[in-house]
C-alpha cells in the first residue's frame, strides 16, 4: 500500500454516518491491515470533525452486540494496527469503535504532534457524542494501549464520565516514559533550535512479525518525533501526578519488560490515584501488548474476559 493512496483515501473520507457501508478504497485499506472483519459485522469508516481536525473512526457494529469496546491506540500508532483486539472484541459479542488521535494514521494534523494533550481529551469526548448518536449498546468498556491508556487516566480522574461506562482497561500506561529525567534534560538543551528529532524504533514487542511490519511496510508510520509533543507531555505529567484521587477501579495489564514507559513509577502512581486498582502482571510482556506474541495475548486477554464478564 502506498501513500499516494492513503492521501487519496484520507482526502475522500466521507462524514461517520450510520448505514454507511465500506467503500472499495475503504475495504481495501481494512484488508491491507487485517481489520476487514465485515463478513461478521458491518463496518463503517468515516470522519468526525474536531476543532481544526478531521478524526478519522471506524465502527464495527454486530447485530445483537452486548456492549461496545472503544478503542484508543498508542503514540505512533494507529486503529489499524490493533486488528488482535478488535477481532477478540468481536467474537465475544462486543461492537467495537476505534478511532485515530489527530497525527496519527488517517486523521489530520502533524504528524505524531501535539501542542496540548488536553485535545485529546476533546476528540474522546467528540468520539463519546457519536458513539452515543450511534446507539452502540452499553456496557462501554474504554481500552488504551500506552499514550491511549494516558488520555483514559485523564479522563477517569477529571470526568466527564459518560453514563454508559463500564470497566476501563489501561494497557501499558503511560504517566512517564522511561528515563523521564534524562529526556527533560535533553529537552532543555534544544531549547528552541531544534523542531523535531528522528525516530528510534525499539524493540517493543516479542512478536518480530509486528516490529518488521511497522519498521518497513506500513506507510502510516511517522519518522520523527516532534519536540512539541514532548514538550505537551511534560506539561500534562503534572496534570495527573497532582490530581486528586478517584474511586474508580481501572484494569490495569502492565509488561514488566517493558522498556518503554517506566512503569514501576506508574504503578505506584496508578495505585495513588485510584481504588484498589486490579494489576495483571506479565513478565515477559515488553511495551506493546496490543502486538504482543500470542502467548502473551491470550494470557491477558483471558483475564480480560473474565473480568468484563464476557
Amino acid at each position: 500500500m502506498d501513500q499516494v493512496f492513503l492521501d487519496v483515501l484520507v482526502e475522500q473520507l466521507p462524514e461517520l454516518e450510520p448505514g454507511r457501508k465500506l467503500d472499495e478504497s475503504a475495504r481495501r485499506y481494512a484488508s491491507y491491515y487485517g481489520i476487514d472483519f465485515s463478513d461478521r459485522a458491518p463496518q463503517h469508516l468515516g470522519r468526525i470533525q474536531v476543532d481544526e481536525f478531521a478524526v478519522a473512526v471506524q465502527v464495527w457494529l454486530p447485530p445483537q452486540a452486548r456492549g461496545t469496546l472503544i478503542i484508543l491506540h498508542g503514540y505512533y500508532d494507529h486503529m489499524g494496527l490493533y486488528r488482535h483486539l478488535i477481532d477478540w472484541a468481536l467474537q465475544r459479542g462486543l461492537a467495537v469503535m476505534a478511532f485515530d488521535l489527530p497525527g496519527h494514521g488517517l486523521s489530520s494534523g502533524e504528524r505524531a504532534s501535539i501542542d496540548c494533550f488536553l485535545r485529546y481529551q476533546k476528540v474522546l469526548d467528540e468520539v463519546l457524542i457519536h458513539a452515543s448518536g450511534w446507539g452502540l449498546p452499553a456496557p462501554w468498556h474504554l481500552l488504551g494501549q500506552s499514550t491511549g491508556g494516558a488520555i483514559l487516566i485523564d479522563k477517569l480522574l477529571h470526568g466527564p464520565l459518560p453514563e454508559e461506562l463500564g470497566r476501563t482497561v489501561l494497557m501499558a500506561p503511560l504517566v512517564r516514559p522511561r528515563k523521564w529525567g534524562v529526556s527533560q534534560v535533553s529537552l532543555r538543551l534544544l531549547g528552541g533550535f531544534v523542531q523535531q528529532l528522528g525516530r528510534r524504533f525499539t524493540e517493543n514487542s516479542t512478536d518480530q512479525a509486528f516490529l518488521d511490519f511497522i519498521r518497513e511496510r506500513d506507510p502510516l508510520q511517522a519518522q520523527f518525533l516532534p519536540v512539541a509533543w514532548v514538550q505537551a507531555l511534560e506539561k500534562w505529567i503534572p496534570r495527573i501526578e497532582q490530581a486528586s484521587p478517584s474511586g474508580l477501579s481501572p484494569l490495569i495489564v502492565q509488561g514488566q519488560l517493558d522498556g518503554t514507559v517506566d512503569w514501576q513509577h506508574n504503578m505506584r502512581v496508578l495505585e495513588q490515584k485510584f481504588d484498589r486498582p486490579q494489576v495483571f502482571y506479565l513478565p515477559e510482556a515488553r511495551h506493546h501488548l496490543a502486538n504482543e506474541d500470542e502467548l502473551i495475548r491470550r494470557q491477558y486477554l483471558a483475564w480480560l474476559a473474565r473480568q468484563l464478564d464476557i
